[in-house]
């Protein structure tokens, strides 16, 4: 069977709910995005998911539905030249730009259309300025705007534009899902896959249809043979890497993870989370610096040592790198997760800081204060001070106040 030039996701694509997997919390019978779908009532909108999982697949169908214009822009290589050429297209009879912007539908007449669905991918790489421009058309109805996004839309798009959108929220697909997916691709690529590529591939995909249908794309195309194996698949793949961006939510998911498992003592999740960072690319000093922070912010002085114990594992990190170092994470790591917890220093200390911030700077009392000139010890400097007493050396107006009530 000749190869299709396109890729075996874009040929599987669904192009109505019927043939949609996954999402069921939205686009099941009665579910917000089927409703507003059945009654071709579509809002300007942002699916926020990880990778494959359907958000270009469902903007399509909407466009379908409403029978708009529909531009494909992506936020990674579009600006504010491509937003106007689609502007004007609404504004002005012909519309002569659409072939260049990635137009999939177009009313037949010449006359402009009232207004055009823009589907922007990776709209959370648009910057404030180019996000502000579309605000106007978005409000009045010229665009309606799907946005795409990986990361929380709530930090990456400007208040004004999310408020005019509705967020869906779309999950990483499950194991099954996927593997209908995947058996929807064998079919298209005309091969079978054996019980263990099945799951292999259901594995590694890690919620995202698009990785493993490509990977059983590679597959096909490389060994030729009417049934993949795991094996195969495996050989293709190489080196198999979970979703993980350093700089995204993943990242901090991650972490925040990491160290609540620690905080809760739960010996086993923390390390599966380190092990975690570790294989998918994270720096191990990274890993190390936050030890050392929760060594003093979450162990306090209920185990000193454990900062000591930190320290030498974030030098020992440094000094000796991966992946021997790996030994020294999980030395700290089950120390650590293991070490009684105390946050009472770090509680006492930010309590202070509040009275520094509220208080300003209080007069320190005269008899602490530093007395190096005969002035200052004529006005008072130092007078009267012991070295050793019960006495409350803060300023007056907190005399006696506690802040640390111990661990």
């Amino acid at each position: 069977m000749p190869r299709s030039p396109q890729p075996l996701a874009e040929r599987i694509r669904p192009r109505d709910l019927s043939g949609f997997i996954g999402q069921s919390h939205l686009v099941a019978s009665g579910k917000p995005l089927q409703r507003a779908l059945q009654q071709r009532a579509v809002p300007s909108m942002i699916f926020w998911g990880p990778p494959g999982v359907g958000k270009t697949t469902l903007a399509r169908m909407v466009a379908a539905v409403t029978e708009k214009p529909f531009y494909n822009l992506s936020a990674v290589s579009a600006g504010k030249a491509e937003l106007r050429q689609i502007v004007q297209s609404v504004q002005q009879p012909g519309g002569s730009q659409r072939s260049q912007l990635g137009l999939f539908a177009a009313p037949q007449a010449a006359d402009a259309p009232d207004s055009v669905i823009l589907f922007l991918d990776e709209i959370h790489r648009f910057n404030k300025a180019q996000q502000d421009f579309l605000l106007p058309y978005v409000e009045d109805g010229t665009i309606t705007l799907i946005g795409a996004t990986t990361e929380n839309p709530s930090f990456e798009v400007i208040s004004a534009l999310l408020s005019r959108m509705q967020v869906f929220t779309l999950n990483p697909l499950t194991a099954a899902e996927i593997q209908r997916i995947i058996a929807r691709g064998a079919a298209a690529l005309e091969v079978e896959i054996a019980a263990d590529g099945i799951g292999f591939l259901a594995n590694y995909a890690n919620g995202d249809a698009r990785a493993a249908l490509n990977l059983l794309e590679n597959a096909s195309r490389l060994y030729q043979s009417p049934t993949i194996s795991a094996e195969q698949l495996r050989e293709t793949l190489q080196s198999k890497h979970l979703r993980y961006d350093k700089t995204g939510e993943e990242h901090y998911n991650t972490i925040s993870a990491f160290i609540k498992s620690m905080r809760a003592s739960d010996v086993d999740a923390a390390l599966y989370y380190c092990a975690r960072m570790i294989d998918s690319g994270e720096d191990p000093k990274f890993i190390a610096r936050r030890m050392v922070i929760f060594a003093s912010e979450d162990i306090g002085i209920a185990d000193s040592k454990a900062l000591t114990v930190a320290n030498d594992v974030f030098r020992a990190v440094e000094t000796i790198g991966l992946p021997e170092c790996q030994f020294n994470l999980a030395h700290g790591v089950v120390y650590l997760a293991s070490a009684r917890k105390s946050r009472a220093a770090g509680k006492a200390y930010f309590d202070a800081l509040a009275d520094v911030s509220d208080l300003g700077n209080l007069s320190i009392p005269l008899h602490i204060r530093n007395a190096p000139t005969q002035l200052m010890r004529e006005l008072g400097y130092g007078e009267g001070y012991q070295a050793y007493t019960d006495e409350s050396l803060l300023p007056e107006a907190i005399k006696g106040k506690r802040y640390y009530r111990g661990g």
